[in-house]
């Protein structure tokens, strides 16, 4: 008997790409275009994984929804400008070489689940070579924000594979809950933006302080 399909769900900003600095400079021109001052990095950090309209009310409260929509569309707006002058975050090490070590297992499929829009998450995976590495994608276009399951669902959807089949790899608490939240096995990555005490408190099960070490778990995962 053949075995079962399995699926391994990441994370995108703080798992596999260190995009702090790149989005807190975004984070620092949408706010001055509004005459407001940007949080501090370390607020930033707390934040990085949900959408958009939800990061925003999370780092400033008081403001008008009009407001709000504006610093979403000046950080989209932002962003892009980056990415036409080819500004990528970069990969953490050994990434790469991690993906190529999964794709070996044929019963191993990997997706993907960001609070990313779709344009934004696409840049990314075209500018460092990655857009045929996932069967599943999702993002914030089509989901509620982090850590509601839909996103998880979804992906669970699209692959057939079961719940029990799955796990979910983030830096944060919210990517934690959310693959607790769809009955997902949690592994939590230490090189991201939340602490690893509270990465445990969220659902981790299993905490890896480098790729080398994500995929060794991962192989051995289901035995």
């Amino acid at each position: 008997m053949s075995r079962p399909l399995r699926l391994a769900v990441f994370d995108v900003d703080g798992t596999l790409v260190d995009s702090q600095h790149h989005i807190h400079a975004a984070m620092g021109l949408c706010f001055e275009g509004q005459g407001l001052e940007c949080p501090p990095l370390a607020q930033v950090r707390g934040i990085i994984g949900l959408s958009l309209p939800q990061a925003m009310r999370r780092l400033i409260s008081g403001l008008t929804d009009a407001q709000y929509d504006a610093l979403v569309e000046g950080y989209k707006n932002t962003f892009k400008t980056k990415r036409l002058a080819g500004e990528f975050a970069p990969l953490y090490a050994g990434v790469i070489q991690m993906l190529d070590g999964l794709a070996q297992d044929d019963h191993l499929l990997l997706g993907l689940a960001t609070g990313k829009s779709r344009r934004g998450l696409n840049a990314v995976l075209d500018g460092h070579g990655l857009t045929s590495r996932f069967v599943t994608a999702q993002v914030a276009d089509n989901h509620p924000s982090k850590p509601h399951p839909s996103m998880l669902l979804a992906a669970l959807s699209e692959t057939g594979v079961e719940a029990q089949d799955a796990v979910m790899i983030g830096d944060t608490t919210f990517d934690m809950e959310m693959g607790r939240a769809a009955g997902m096995h949690c592994i939590g990555v230490s090189w991201g933006y939340h602490l690893v005490d509270d990465l445990r408190t969220a659902g981790a099960a299993w905490i890896v302080d480098d790729a080398a070490a994500l995929q060794a778990l991962l192989d051995g995962f289901w035995g």
